[in-house]
């Protein structure tokens, strides 16, 4: 069986990078495919060097654009990258426009697909991954749900692939780098001893002066430094509402540009506790060498079990409501359940699955 393992973005090469070497462990023919939506192709390379693992077989490029130019451009580049390859099964994972491109072009060749980190779902309508996340379900033979309740989830829409309970990849991906980021981690900034790490990147939230605003007024009572990696993007949404320098003079407040993974899993490990819009922080987070507390600032999470083995807590946008989460865990004995995304060995249970096929 011939796979083709699609990637496109930082978020799917952390998580397939364990895939990636369990797979040159086995007996299985694979390819690597970039579609290149996030990085160029230096940019690339020095990525898989860092994690340590081979560069991809193809590189093609497909770069920014509307979300329809995008997911349409890495369709087309991927149909002739499966065909040159003789690809028969292609593997995706999460819920990226690199993602759907590759479901859709591999299920109308007649190919098999295989989703991993399959049975997401946050019912926020507002966020193209949602829409992502469904469809690639509904085009998959092979769906490899990281809990139980990602199982239910699909079962519960009819799901006509196969689904198999595995954990997350992303978990193995902090276990297997976490060493990697002791030795090779490297900031051009100071650390504080004691620090809470602040992500927010997504649209419905730094793209709303009103959600700007309240971040901030929050961010000035919280008693902790922040170190806050800050997106090109986002950074140029509070420059445009006005925001930015008000956010660069709140006390403690050190905003810093985008982190290598190494460097974010260091800042993971260290930190007191996360605030973050990201759904893949709240997975990493619940991985035994870190354990960090996350305030998710959203209205929703597709990670519910996160929230339900005590490591997420929704918070909202909302100052009060944040500041009141915040100041509940100060005051409390944090002690959460153990990692509700499985054991570190999702990547070895994925492909004893392909090798029985």
């Amino acid at each position: 069986m011939k796979i083709a393992v699609v990637l496109g973005t930082r978020p799917e090469i952390i998580k397939m990078s364990p895939l990636i070497r369990q797979l040159e462990n086995s007996e299985l023919e694979y390819d690597m495919i970039h579609t290149g939506q996030h990085y160029d192709e230096e940019v690339s390379g020095i990525f898989f060097d860092q994690l340590e693992i081979s560069r991809p077989d193809k590189y093609l490029g497909v770069g920014s654009g509307s979300q329809a130019e995008q997911t349409g451009e890495a369709m087309i580049e991927l149909e002739r990258a499966f065909q040159k390859l003789d690809t028969e099964l292609v593997l995706v994972e999460g819920d990226t426009n690199t993602v759907l491109a590759g479901a859709l072009a591999g299920i109308k060749m007649g190919l098999e697909v295989g989703h991993i980190e399959a049975g997401l779902r946050s019912y926020d309508y507002r966020m193209p991954e949602e829409y992502n996340r469904r469809l690639t379900d509904h085009s998959s033979n092979l769906l490899f749900a990281p809990t139980e309740k990602s199982k239910e989830i699909l079962k519960g829409e009819d799901i006509w692939g196969d689904v198999f309970v595995t954990g997350n990849t992303v978990i193995d991906a902090c276990i297997q780098n976490m060493e990697i980021a002791e030795q090779k981690a490297d900031f051009d900034f100071e650390l504080p001893e004691k620090f809470v790490l602040l992500t927010a990147h997504r649209a419905e939230n730094v793209d709303d002066p009103k959600v700007q605003e309240n971040f901030i007024e929050t961010f000035e009572e919280i008693r902790y430094p922040m170190i806050y990696p800050i997106h090109p993007r986002a950074e140029e949404q509070f420059k445009e509402h006005g925001n930015l320098k008000r956010l660069e003079g709140v006390e403690g407040m050190k905003l810093v540009p985008p982190q290598g993974y190494l460097e974010f899993l260091m800042l993971m490990k260290r930190c007191e506790f996360i605030m973050t819009d990201s759904g893949g922080i709240q997975e990493e987070a619940t991985a035994p060498n870190i354990r960090k507390k996350v305030f998710v600032l959203r209205r929703s999470t597709e990670r519910p079990e996160a929230v339900e083995a005590g490591y997420s807590t929704v918070v909202g946008t909302e100052k009060e409501k944040i500041l009141e989460e915040v100041k509940s865990f100060d005051e409390e004995n944090w002690d959460p359940e153990g990692c509700p995304y499985g054991d570190g060995n999702a990547s070895k249970k994925i492909v004893e699955i392909l090798e029985k096929r």
